[in-house]
């Protein structure tokens, strides 16, 4: 019959596009045509086509909101990533502002300079790990690097000690693992 030769080549056009939108347009336009030719109340079997063909839409927009989710999941990381590799390539500069601070040797403009730049980078998300935030705390191998381990009576052991060089967090991913000097305790 032609409502079954429509079906086919409905059937036929949507299983050549791949993507979702073809294919919904596709069994709209199957759809519509049927209903454009029927004049009479439908039997039970162009119901039953119909519920078919309202199922298949119903998946292939499932379908479409599944893929948008993933596109923009995949796109926030993608952000998150170019963040990351643009902030690990900045620890260089990072390090030579703190080396310059130690030294007295960050003043005037440069100071405002690198204060701004601080505030900006920490606006994006970067924790900055040094001596003022570290010492005391415990040593956690996932977040620092133990250099040194030597016995202590001011920290409890297994706490940080001194900080060697400062590391760096961006959304809670490790940049740089602070490099750390642990307490072996009162020994």
């Amino acid at each position: 019959s032609d409502t079954e030769a429509e079906s086919a080549e409905a059937e036929q056009a949507s299983s050549e596009h791949a993507d979702p939108l073809s294919q919904v347009e596709d069994i709209l336009n199957a759809a519509s045509a049927q209903a454009s030719e029927q004049e009479a109340p439908e039997p039970p079997a162009d119901t039953d086509q119909a519920a078919e063909l309202r199922e298949d839409l119903q998946r292939l927009q499932a379908e479409f909101v599944n893929y948008r989710r993933r596109v923009d999941r995949d796109r926030d990381v993608a952000k998150d990533n170019a963040k990351f590799s643009m902030l690990e390539s900045l620890l260089p500069v990072l390090d030579d502002i703190d080396a310059a601070d130690a030294a007295g040797d960050l003043d005037g403009r440069f100071a405002a300079i690198a204060r701004k730049l601080l505030t900006t980078l920490e606006g994006v998300g970067l924790v900055k790990q040094d001596g003022e935030t570290l010492v005391g705390e415990p040593f956690d191998p996932a977040h620092h690097e133990a250099m040194l381990r030597q016995p202590s009576q001011e920290v409890d052991a297994e706490h940080i000690v001194q900080v060697f060089r400062n590391g760096y967090l961006y959304n809670e991913r490790v940049l740089r693992a602070a490099q750390v000097m642990v307490s072996a305790g009162n020994e």
